[in-house]
């Protein structure tokens, strides 16, 4: 808020008045003036402060968790966003950067019925979207729960961290089994509540026969189609985040995604979550044509919907080995410690046990230099295999890659060398080549990759075509943070290996690799 100051006025005195000397009211006047000169920088700074406050995107966001959330009124009932510490800026659901979801599944371990329902999540002291037509609001549909069922909350995020909050009752969150890591260490994205419960009751189905997770079916590639736990899939931190999405009006108004919202409102936009589980279920299973497995969607009657647990459950009944799960230095289950990265087995294992993995007894259970090798191994030959497949599916995120085949590489290498405590560093903490690496453009987006597989580089344009190694000459083993990353304009400097076809000048020097070439 801006301050004001009053300005007090000098009238010249009266001649029956005594008069004042130029020298005594030059004293007077200094002094108002100071004052006067730093009241208003104090104003201006706080002006500037408040501006750059709003320029930048606060990323740590909190969700009001509702009353009884594992209930069917619970679940109609919206979640609210706001700020964890406003000074740092307001969270708005309808910012794409700033976005929460949530994502629920019912169970009946008797009956073996699973189903999906998605909450809706709106800013705090907001309502949901009204239809346009009527003017009446869009009331969450109220699911119908068979008697004897279990029901799971899983939450993803698109900033940092995502902290959850009671509404009203002072036990909500410790009632209903809500877990977002340990005391002074969150998950950061992610959070569930009652997920043991609920894959105890799945797999006590599955276990009796009357819930079959299905076949994965064949790929276009002639292969196996890939799961969640699948290394051809994972990254840094794998099954993180949700499937959820929510409608987005003109106005800024939300509404859950289902066929009667979208019919009742108009030019809508799409919010959602960023997650290994929609990459699985969206884009890679729509390039290599495979089918998710889908259930009933208690808020959109006659429809299926994919969702984490069915991801994870369909994985752990099907997936062939190497199984991926949740390793030590998975950047979610670490803690910072003295500047450094440090594994915690509590952590490890409370996120493990919130989509169904095996707990381990001790950090070596869940080695990341064996994780890495198998990334290393199974990786780099599925994204050669299924390259023209993926180049011609679109990216999910435009500042990374300029396709899906492009995304997968980058995102690839990223987690292969970036720095640990944001990815896995399997490069240098362990030694590995990663064997793929990407161009960029100018704008920092992958544009290519070579690939190496039994020795042999091969490089690929965006649309995942095997293409004249000149194309990818300049390429380097890296990702922009000081190991290796050369862009298309040829200047990189970093740590890694460059990679070119002996055509050109790419010269790699030990610290301060120059890997110069053209497009």
């Amino acid at each position: 808020m801006r301050r004001k100051f009053s300005h007090r006025i000098y009238r010249s005195q009266s001649p029956r008045h005594r008069h004042f000397s130029s020298q005594a009211l030059i004293s007077m006047l200094i002094p108002t003036m100071l004052v006067l000169l730093v009241a208003t920088s104090f104003v201006w700074l706080h002006v500037f402060a408040s501006k750059a406050a709003q320029a930048q995107v606060n990323m740590n966001c909190t969700l009001i968790v509702p009353d009884h959330p594992l209930t069917a009124q619970g679940l109609a009932t919206p979640y609210l966003l706001t700020a964890t510490d406003p000074d740092q800026g307001p969270c708005k659901e309808t910012n794409a950067k700033q976005a929460a979801f949530v994502q629920a599944a019912v169970v009946n371990p008797t009956t073996g019925f699973i189903a999906v329902y998605d909450p809706l999540v709106i800013d705090q002291g907001t309502q949901p979207a009204t239809n346009p037509a009527t003017g009446a609001p869009l009331n969450l549909v109220v699911p119908a729960i068979p008697a004897g069922s279990v029901v799971g909350i899983w939450f993803g995020f698109n900033g940092n961290t995502l902290t959850l909050q009671r509404a009203n009752g002072e036990a909500t969150l410790q009632q209903n089994h809500c877990v977002s890591g340990i005391p002074g260490s969150p998950f950061t994205q992610f959070s569930y509540c009652n997920a043991v419960k609920f894959f105890q009751a799945a797999n006590t189905a599955i276990g009796a026969g009357i819930l079959v997770p299905p076949a994965l079916g064949i790929a276009k590639d002639g292969l196996v189609c890939p799961t969640i736990r699948d290394f051809a899939v994972v990254d840094q931190d794998q099954s993180d985040n949700v499937t959820t999405t929510y409608l987005q009006t003109a106005n800024r108004q939300l509404a859950q995604n289902t066929a009667a919202n979208a019919a009742a409102l108009q030019n809508t936009q799409t919010q959602v979550n960023g997650s290994d589980n929609r990459l699985l279920d969206v884009a890679l299973d729509g390039a290599l044509g495979c089918t998710p497995w889908m259930a009933p969607d208690l808020a959109n009657p006659g429809q299926t919907a994919t969702a984490l647990p069915l991801n994870e459950l369909q994985a752990a009944a099907h997936q062939a080995p190497p199984v991926a799960v949740v390793p030590a230095l998975d950047p979610m289950v670490t803690v910072a410690e003295d500047n450094t990265v440090v594994p915690k087995l509590k952590k490890l294992n409370r996120y493990r046990v919130g989509v169904d993995q095996p707990v381990v007894q001790s950090l070596r259970g869940a080695n990341t230099k064996d994780y890495c090798l198998n990334l290393q191994q199974v990786a780099p030959p599925r994204l050669q295999i299924d390259a023209a497949l993926t180049g011609q599916g679109q990216t999910p995120d435009p500042a990374v890659g300029n396709t899906l085949f492009t995304f997968l590489a980058q995102r690839f290498v990223n987690t292969f060398t970036g720095p640990l405590g944001a990815n896995l560093n399997c490069m240098n903490m362990f030694h590995l080549q990663p064997r793929v690496a990407t161009q960029q453009n100018g704008n920092g987006v992958a544009i290519s990759a070579i690939i190496t597989t039994n020795g042999v580089e091969q490089c690929f344009n965006s649309h995942g075509i095997a293409s004249p190694m000149s194309l990818c000459h300049g390429n380097s083993y890296g990702n922009g943070d000081g190991n290796g990353n050369c862009n298309s304009d040829g200047n990189g400097n970093g740590d890694g290996n460059c990679n070119s076809d002996g055509n050109g000048d790419g010269n790699c020097n030990g610290e301060n690799s120059n890997c110069n070439g053209g497009n």
